[in-house]
């Protein structure tokens, strides 16, 4: 292995580089300039961060100034800007690279400007000549979604269409520069490609919406992307000069503020103001105090394109980051070139943006370590598959036989269950509405099974009491859920595998099609597993104001199965 590194870091304390500086403390080969304007922000940072393997060092960095001279102490082995905003570095925003290459520095960036990225090839033959890399936009946009394009397209003769999104969680913290960024670009005229030519877009003005759904996991609620600037509507255009479509997009939540910001960026577009970035610092409070829902983020990738056949596949990537881990992806990428670079596998010598330099199994490597869940449908397949088949993808092989036989072939199914009611007179009454069985110690039940019309009929029988529902995929909103229907009321929940079991969530419900808040609706427990190779199920729903409705359980064996 080599030696130790020496990493300067500007904006250190910042919200990027502070997160870089999480994700590389624990390497003992390493020193962290932490730098920034403030030294005492720079110094209560490395406090702050405790006992560390990594040596951490508190500097004070002025971009504006003698860069070299500032450099001379510590003559790192590579420096990276984590600061910004790009967009606005204005005239000289490469004299960091130049005096880098200068001084036999690498350089990386995690800049989002895909101006200032594309711009960094001028560069290219000074950093062969030094033997040096200098890489711009090692973030999400454009490594990650470079490298889940060639995941995804490796089946395919040709690339038609990719599209992109991140959904941050509303919790991840959001810095000033980053605000900054997108009012200084919202409304404004960029070049993306549609059509198969490159034509004038205008962010926060295009949408899309889009559900992302790892196979087997809860999905995110669906969301509202807009479209923005970033590297990948140039770089991933250079890597895949085919393809017809290139679309990269962000959908911040809560979704009343997105929209606040959309009717701004109009504002924009229209010509009636000239830019948003006077209201930099009032979007910064917004997104920073005013914000709930759940803190969970995802990112999606989407390759539409077409097999040695000239048959058309859809595939789409999807990934799940749970908690204060999501965060931390868009600093990943330089420390998965870091850490590759301390077991001597560095990124080749010159100037580029950095859509090459990693794989989607180095990100891997780095989320298996936390709540990050990634995952791949194949959508084109997926429609000649079953109900649950379909929604749960991949996830689907991984499930046990018993389980996947219930809800693929088999047609009846008898068993023995037990059933218990609660007491409440509400909870009575809701479970005589929606025709529960009666509470019983044992009894026999018969599960019918009628697959027609894209959906499911379950018949469900408990001695003499008798109930039914109709199941089918999710759409709109409800996309990528398993939509039951009793009567009037509608329930969309996440399939999510647990190991050997098969566990159903509650995401969402109307009323004759009307959504409805979830705060009232009932909550169920219910999930199948298989135990001594036989399926078995419980079923619990309760409500707040009434306690428990009615929990049944017990066991299933296929009585008959549809023919293949």
């Amino acid at each position: 292995m080599t030696e130790g590194k020496v990493i300067f870091i500007l904006g250190g304390y910042g919200t990027f580089g502070g997160r870089l500086v999480r994700l590389l403390e624990d390497e003992p080969r390493l020193t962290l300039i932490v730098a920034g304007r403030s030294r005492a922000k720079a110094e209560a940072f490395c406090k702050s961060r405790g006992a560390v393997a990594a040596k951490l060092i508190a500097e004070t960095f002025d971009r504006d100034g003698d860069i070299a001279t500032q450099l001379e102490t510590y003559r790192p082995n590579l420096l990276v800007d984590a600061s910004g905003p790009f967009q606005a570095y204005g005239e000289g925003q490469y004299r960091v690279v130049a005096t880098c290459i200068a001084r036999k520095i690498n350089y990386a960036d995690l800049a989002d400007g895909s101006d200032f990225v594309a711009g960094i090839g001028a560069y290219d033959e000074a950093a062969r000549d030094a033997d040096l890399f200098v890489l711009s936009g090692v973030s999400s946009f454009p490594v990650l979604t470079a490298a889940v394009v060639r995941a995804l397209s490796g089946f395919m003769m040709s690339v038609d269409h990719i599209r992109g999104g991140i959904a941050p969680s509303p919790y991840a913290g959001v810095g000033l520069n980053v605000i900054r960024a997108i009012a200084g670009y919202s409304g404004q005229s960029i070049t993306l490609k549609r059509c198969g030519t490159f034509v004038q877009g205008y962010p926060l003005t295009e949408h899309m919406r889009f559900t992302v759904r790892p196979p087997g996991r809860v999905p995110l609620r669906n969301t509202l992307f807009s479209l923005v600037d970033v590297p990948d509507l140039h770089a991933l255009s250079e890597l895949w000069p085919e393809a017809q479509t290139i679309w990269m997009g962000a959908g911040p939540v809560p979704e009343i503020l997105h929209r606040a910001l959309i009717g701004f960026a109009w504002l924009v577009r229209w010509k009636l103001v000239t830019t948003l970035t006077p209201l930099a610092p009032l979007m910064s409070f917004a997104a920073n105090h005013l914000r709930w829902g759940e803190h969970r983020g995802g990112m999606f990738v989407e390759v539409e394109g077409k097999d040695v056949s000239g048959k058309r596949l859809k595939r789409s990537w999807h990934m799940l980051a749970e908690g204060d881990d999501g965060p931390l992806i868009p600093s990943m990428a330089i420390e998965a070139i870091v850490r590759k670079w301390l077991e001597e596998s560095p990124p080749a010598p010159g100037a580029r943006a950095s859509v090459c330099d990693l794989e989607l199994q180095d990100y891997e490597k780095l989320f298996s370590a936390r709540k990050i869940y990634t995952g791949v449908r194949d959508d084109a397949h997926g429609k000649q598959q079953s109900l649950y088949a379909q929604i749960l993808g991949s996830a689907w092989e991984a499930a046990p036989a018993e389980i996947r036989a219930m809800h693929g072939t088999v047609v009846r199914a008898k068993g023995r269950a037990s059933v218990i009611r609660g007491t409440n007179p509400l909870a009575r009454f809701a479970a005589a509405l929606m025709r529960f069985p009666k509470a019983a110690a044992d009894t026999e039940v018969e599960v019918r099974f009628d697959r027609s019309g894209g959906g499911e009929t379950w018949m469900r029988s408990f001695g003499n009491d008798s109930f039914s529902s109709r199941q089918c995929a999710g759409r709109g909103r409800a996309e990528g859920l398993l939509c039951e229907r009793f009567g009037p009321l509608t329930f969309a929940m996440a399939l999510v595998t647990e190991g050997e079991k098969l566990a159903l969530v509650l995401r969402r419900w109307s009323l004759f099609g009307m959504p409805l808040p979830m705060w009232l609706c009932p909550r169920s427990r219910s999930f199948e597993t298989v135990e001594d190779g036989t399926f078995r199920f419980h079923v619990e729903i309760s409500h707040p104001l009434t306690g428990l409705i009615v929990r049944y359980q017990g066991w299933l064996e296929p009585q008959g199965e549809q023919s293949k």
